[in-house]
C-alpha cells in the first residue's frame, strides 16, 4: 500500500521531523495543526480565529490527499486552556456540525504561548469501499 508524505511548506515540518499529513491507502492523517497562517507565518491572538486558521490549513492538506473535511471520522481539540474551547464552538460548527466526527478535547501546553488551540483530524476517503 503506497504512503504519501504531503507538507503545508511550514519550517515547522522541517525542523522537527513530521508532515503536516500522511496518507496511507484510503486513510488520511493529519498532524497537529496550529493557527498559524503558514504563506506569511502570522498568528492571530484570538482563539477562534486561530481555529478558524486550523481548518483552513487542515483543508488545504486533506484537498493535496484528494480528500476533504468531509471525509473527517476523528478529531482531537488541544487547547492549554478549556475556556478557550466555547469560543471555538461556531467554527467547529461550522465545519465539521453536519459531518459530526468522533472528537476528543485535551487540555495541553502547546509549544508555543501564542498556540491557543491545535487542531488534529483523521480522514477515510469515501467511495474507495470504505
Amino acid at each position: 500500500m503506497p504512503r504519501t508524505l504531503i507538507s503545508s511548506g511550514s519550517p515547522f515540518e522541517q525542523e522537527l521531523a513530521y508532515s503536516r499529513a500522511v496518507v496511507q491507502g484510503d486513510w488520511v492523517f493529519v498532524s497537529g495543526t496550529t493557527g498559524f497562517n503558514y504563506a506569511t507565518m502570522t498568528i492571530s491572538d484570538d482563539v477562534a480565529t486561530q481555529a478558524e486558521q486550523c481548518f483552513q490549513n487542515i483543508a488545504a492538506a486533506l484537498a493535496q490527499a484528494g480528500a476533504s473535511l468531509k471525509d473527517v471520522v476523528r478529531v482531537t481539540y488541544l487547547l492549554p486552556d478549556g475556556k478557550d474551547f466555547a469560543p471555538c464552538a461556531p467554527v467547529l460548527r461550522k465545519h465539521l456540525g453536519d459531518i459530526r466526527p468522533a472528537a476528543t478535547m485535551q487540555c495541553v501546553g502547546l509549544l508555543d504561548p501564542r498556540m491557543k488551540i491545535e487542531i488534529e483530524v483523521t480522514a477515510l476517503k469515501r467511495g474507495t469501499g470504505a
